[in-house]
Formats: structure tokens, sequence, C-alpha cells
């Protein structure tokens, strides 16, 4: 029961103050030590194979010593109740984004309502790894969605699914994983080699967590009165149209839901990367209050998580 309150709360401290910009946090510091790593072994003089083990060298750094040092905190504190409470709830508070994500959202659907469509793109650029200032209204709309849906199971579900089997270590090792796959999983000609690894663990992470997120987001669709019949549909036939094997879980459902057409052709860095389309070719399209709509999925399949996730806990443990 300790564990389960103690997600519990972190994850009513997400949903009331989500992640304030000011805070320490330690997805900042991964964040820091991949960029100083990247930037000392990334170079151009390396093979393809020499920049493939360094990105394995990479990996076992951060996610090693993310587990080493969140291990020690654990540990360390665990004769002092209150103390080990504490520094609990909060580094499981640390791994989950629920909030965080929505005020994202709602910042660049109020921008488009407000025909701040400069404004509205660079909103979009902090939170999704692409090129954004040539998009259309449309296509900022669905570049949003698409991040929401998606991390709707790296944000929220996929923490949550790892915090309620390991606490706050396991968390925290799931978030350096992510957050490796976020900076340096790109299939482009800068990160291809380096970051291989992190992109490929990255996907036996969120393997299952992204089948879990589908049947959440199924059952929101229908909690909601949208379209759950579409949801059903483009998710079953959509699911597995990305690079990744798990990003379009979500989108589909989403897609579904909502009756759009999400994903297609993307640049990243500059490069044009094809990726599917996910949803019907006919489908309507994306306005400002689909990310409205989308924030609510998000809502509604994070407390499905919490809830189910923390069923299992109490029943089997």
């Amino acid at each position: 029961m300790e564990l389960i309150s103690m997600i519990g709360l972190a994850f009513v401290l997400d949903l009331l103050i989500g992640d304030p910009y000011s805070w320490p946090h330690p997805v900042k510091i991964m964040g820091r030590a991949i960029a100083a790593y990247v930037k000392k072994f990334d170079r151009t003089t390396r093979s393809p194979r020499q920049l493939f083990w360094s990105g394995v060298g990479l990996w076992l750094l951060i996610v090693g010593g993310t587990a080493v040092i969140g291990g020690a905190i654990m540990g360390l504190t665990q004769h002092w109740f209150w103390l080990h409470y504490a520094l609990g709830v909060y580094l499981c508070y640390t791994t989950l984004s629920v909030k965080g994500l929505a005020h994202e959202g709602r910042k660049i659907q109020q921008s488009l309502q407000k025909q701040q469509l400069k404004q509205a793109r660079q909103q979009v650029g902090m939170i999704v790894g692409r090129d954004t200032q040539q998009l259309s209204a449309e296509g900022v709309c669905k570049a949003t969605i698409e991040t929401i849906a998606e991390n709707t199971s790296d944000g929220v579900i996929a923490p949550l699914f790892y915090l309620f089997i390991g606490g706050p270590v396991l968390g925290l090792i799931y978030k350096a994983v992510n957050t490796l796959d976020s900076m340096v999983g790109y299939r482009n000609q800068k990160y291809r080699d380096i970051g291989r690894i992190s992109a490929q663990l990255d996907d036996v992470f969120n393997w299952l967590p992204a089948r879990l997120t589908w049947l959440f987001l199924l059952a929101a669709s229908w909690l909601l009165r949208l379209n759950v019949r579409g949801a059903w549909q483009i998710g079953r036939r959509d699911r597995l149209q990305h690079l990744s094997p798990n990003s379009a879980l979500s989108e589909s459902v989403v897609a579904g839901a909502l009756d759009l057409r999400l994903g297609g052709p993307h640049d990243y860095f500059g490069e044009r990367v094809d990726k599917p389309f996910i949803g019907r070719v006919d489908a309507r399209a994306a306005v400002a209050a689909d990310i409205g709509t989308t924030n609510q999925l998000l809502y509604v399949s994070a407390i499905l998580g919490l809830l189910i996730f923390a069923g299992c806990r109490w029943l089997i443990f």
C-alpha cells in the first residue's frame, strides 16, 4: 500500500502543479549529460561503427547512472520513513507529465484561436522534434495532437506502468531510456549511428505500455462519447502505420476518435522523413478545438491507467 499511496500522491501533485520550469528535475540533469556526451563523442571523423559503440556507452552511462543514483537515494533513506516516503513521492512525480503536456497543448490551442500562427509554430516547436516554421494552422494542430497522443503513452501510461512494477527507481530508469530516445533517437544523418541503440531499446521498453495505452484511449473515447467505432476501426487498421513499432498505437485511436488524418511526411533537422498516414483519406481538417479534445483523452486515459495499475498492484501484492 505504501507504493500505491506514493504513486497516487505523485499523480495528484502532477495534476495540481505540473512541471514548473524553475524546479530541479532529473530529466534536466539527464538532458545536460546526454548533450555533453554527444558533443564530446559525436565526431564526423568517427566511423559508423565507432559512433554506434559510442551510443552504447551513452546508453549505459545514462541509464546505469540513473539506476545507481536513484537506488542510492531510496536505499540510504529507507530507515527514515518520512524522508524516504517524501523523496519517493517527489521522484515518482518527476516521471509523470500529465498537466505539463496538457498545458503545452492548451497554449498552442489558445494561440491558434487568437490567429497567432507564428507564436503557435514556435510553441509547437518546443514539444516536437521536427521543423515547424513552415507549418500551416492545420499542420500545427496535427503536430500538437500527434505529440499529445504519443506522449499519453511515453509521458503518462509507461511511467505509471514501471512505477507500479518497480517504484521510483524503475520509473526513473524508464525516464532515462525515453529521454535518450527523444534526444538522439532520430533516423537522420546526425543521430542515425550514435542514437540507434537508444531508439531500439526505447521501442522495447514501450512495447507493452503502448498497447495498454491503445486500450485506455479506446475506453476514454467511449467514456467521452467520441467516435468510438472510428477509434476501434482506425485503431486496429493503422496501429502499426509508423516507423516506430509503438507510436501509431495511440495516434491511430485518437485519429479515429476525432475523425482526423494524422502522420505523413515530416521535416527533421532539414531532412525529409516519409511516414505513413494514419486515419481516413477523406477525414476532416484538424482545428484548434481538437487539441482540447485530445487533452480530455489524455486526462481520462491517465486516470484509467492509475486506477487499473493500482488495482493490479493491490491484488498481486
